[in-house]
């Protein structure tokens, strides 16, 4: 389980674009098979990923308890959402906070879903509202409210999986906080990949660790043998360490959900996250 090293962060998410932009509403570009290879030469899945490793460095080793800033812009966030100064980019930034919560034709909800989340994110980063030294704060305040927001709508509505794999996927609903949440866990001095499927460590260590947190969701969710209904994840409990745990699921993650059609059919692209090639830097 190799993985190359975390790209930097887009240059474009530390910097507030300039007032002449031209914001678009995003729209559906991936429409048959052969269409994923201009998705996976966009400077859309350039900038996304770079967003995903970025916060993945960012949270290595940290509990969900630990101190962090905000800035003064994701502060403003809260209240107004967007800066009355980027108020051009709102409507193209809300179709990706609207495309996260499921759809409401099937009552499902999945991987894409949880990805426009990440999107949103990623596109708050790049008008400069969100900014690169909020990583923790993003994972950590914005992304783990999302997850807790998303489990009650699971619970309350029996939510489908949408593009699940069943027994042999690493989990119906979610993908990033396992990523993240193994990040988190890198060199913690006691709890190895192996306690993670133990009722007890999990008991006692869950509101530190989002990766636990989802284990704690899955056995509360699920009946019967972990082995059995968890089986991918059972499988990584044997992996020797949660660096290889982590690049694992990074490869895993581009293989199984982004370069996946039926997940990123769904995807839309913008001016933010356009779908032309990527371009060098």
């Amino acid at each position: 389980m190799a993985e190359s090293e975390p790209q930097p962060p887009p240059e474009s998410s530390e910097e507030t674009p300039p007032a002449t932009q031209n914001f678009i509403i995003p729209k559906k570009e991936i429409h048959t098979v052969p269409d994923m290879g201009k998705w996976k030469r966009s400077q859309a899945y350039a900038d996304y990923m770079g967003f995903v490793l970025t916060l993945n460095e960012g949270v290595k080793g940290k509990k969900l308890s630990v101190e962090y800033t905000v800035s003064e812009e994701a502060e403003n966030l809260v209240a107004t959402v967007v800066p009355t100064h980027l108020a051009a980019a709102v409507p193209e930034v809300a179709v990706y906070l609207r495309e996260s919560v499921g759809n409401s034709t099937r009552i499902d909800y999945g991987t894409g879903h949880e990805a426009a989340f990440a999107a949103f994110l990623c596109c708050l980063c790049k008008i400069g509202v969100l900014r690169v030294d909020d990583q923790i704060a993003i994972v950590f305040k914005v992304f783990n409210r999302y997850l807790e927001v998303m489990r009650k709508l699971q619970k309350t509505y029996r939510m489908e999986p949408a593009g699940s794999q069943g027994v042999w996927g690493l989990d119906d609903f979610q993908f990033l906080p396992f990523i993240w949440g193994s990040s988190q866990l890198i060199d913690h001095p006691y709890l190895e990949p192996r306690h993670f499927v133990d009722e007890k460590a999990v008991g006692e260590n869950h509101k530190d660790f989002m990766f636990l947190e989802c284990i704690l969701f899955i056995t509360e969710m699920k009946t019967g043998p972990f082995a059995e209904h968890s089986n991918q994840l059972w499988n990584i409990s044997a992996v020797p360490s949660w660096a290889k745990v982590n690049q694992g699921l990074i490869r895993m993650y581009k293989a199984e959900c982004l370069e996946k059609f039926p997940v990123i059919q769904h995807f839309k692209f913008g001016s933010l996250l356009p779908i032309h090639p990527v371009t060098s830097s």
